[in-house]
């Protein structure tokens, strides 16, 4: 292959904080973003190219877009595959990764049958569509979580359920077609973000341990503080689950390590994920990165870690919605050792991710990990949204 800059035009259906990290990251390669989101200036629109202003399944929108642009690519899986096929093979455009993979992941009861058939370990589950069934197996398994089967993300979509009498409110909240999950008495949460390029080729992230609080990710830390067997166990499950998916880019594949230190796959974004947000400084190639290169059939970038790093996401610390103003900033700036991230969204509401700071130790491969959790967690919180 032969590449010549200025590059190419990549086409991003959403055009959130993904999509403007991702902008930020093509642009040193000399490609240029287009980006679709149904948000007029939305975050990602200061770095690209341009906006296409429409909804994420808007069939004319996404052919605008495929017409404008050498390849396609997604940073929501709202993205309808169907549309997305149907651009592509109009307009000669590849998109990646393959709308099929998109379809399948959409379904998180879909997801979980086809890596269950594929051999990959998965925590029991059963499709649930009535509020006897649900309590039908809440008894069986002594409890689940009750996972939206499509449209449910940063925790939304997902609610516990520890007794048969929470059944019926809880299909009420999930709004429909649901999956049920056995309660894991899990060591950890773990995540490792996957790479797929041209060839087959494909690459892993060191392993990152996440960090979760109301079922929203609040921090991760990599490398993971996981014994060396978990480790390579989640690596090599990781590589089992892009060997099940097809096309091209990164992938975040979060984990369970259990009690008794076994690793089974939770969830797969087709994308970059907040768990890899650390690789922009810890790693030699960021998430965002590789993607665009992935994509793109580019050569692969190198995914070794160059610093441990502990990343934690700014939330909106507020009541109800609200203009965004972050304040106490400079507190994090004068930090020598720390990154702020903002993801540019103008109003702010509770548990919103607004940014992230990370916190990286480049004089030691040993540092102390806890040192740094804990060094970020009072840098985050001393973040706000409230007035003084």
């Amino acid at each position: 292959m032969s590449i010549t800059l200025p590059g190419p035009t990549l086409g991003v259906v959403g055009g959130g904080q993904l999509g403007r990290m991702l902008g930020e990251a093509a642009a040193p390669l000399g490609v240029d973003l287009v980006v679709l989101d149904p948000t007029p200036d939305c975050p990602a629109a200061p770095v690209a190219a341009d906006q296409i202003v429409g909804d994420f399944d808007d069939a004319d929108a996404i052919d605008e877009l495929a017409a404008r642009v050498d390849a396609l690519t997604f940073e929501i899986e709202l993205a309808d595959p169907a549309v997305l096929a149907a651009a592509s093979e109009e307009h000669g455009v590849p998109v990646h990764p393959d709308p099929g993979t998109l379809e399948t992941i959409q379904d998180k009861l879909v997801q979980k049958e086809a890596l269950a058939d594929a051999g990959i370990s998965v925590p029991e589950f059963v499709a649930v569509a009535t509020a006897e069934g649900l309590e039908r197996v809440v008894e069986e398994f002594g409890g689940v979580m009750l996972k939206a089967r499509e449209g449910g993300y940063d925790g939304r979509g997902n609610v516990p359920v520890e007794t048969p009498e929470e059944a019926a409110d809880a299909l009420d909240a999930v709004g429909g077609a649901a999956m049920a999950e056995e309660f894991l008495d899990f060591e950890r949460e773990i995540a490792v973000m996957g790479l797929k390029g041209a060839d087959g080729e494909t690459r892993t992230y060191p392993v990152t341990e996440t960090v979760h609080w109301e079922e929203i990710l609040r921090e991760s830390v990599s490398p993971a503080r996981a014994g060396d067997a978990v480790v390579a166990e989640a690596e090599s499950v990781a590589r089992d689950v892009l060997d099940v998916l097809d096309g091209r880019g990164v992938y975040g594949i979060e984990l369970f390590e259990t009690k008794g230190g076994e690793v089974l796959v939770n969830e797969i974004a087709p994308r970059p994920h907040n768990s890899g947000h650390w690789t922009i400084e810890g790693a030699r190639t960021s998430q965002f990165e590789n993607h665009v290169r992935a994509v793109l059939g580019w050569p692969l970038g190198p995914t070794d870690l160059v610093a441990p790093a502990v990343t934690a996401n700014v939330l909106g610390d507020v009541d109800e919605r609200e203009s965004a103003t972050l304040r106490n900033v400079e507190t994090v700036l004068d930090a020598p050792d720390a990154d702020l991230h903002w993801y540019g969204k103008d109003d702010v509401y509770p548990l919103r991710k607004m940014g992230h700071l990370t916190v990286t130790e480049r004089s030691d491969d040993d540092a102390d990990r806890d040192a740094l959790l804990l060094r970020a967690r009072e840098l985050r919180d001393g973040l706000t949204f409230r007035d003084a």
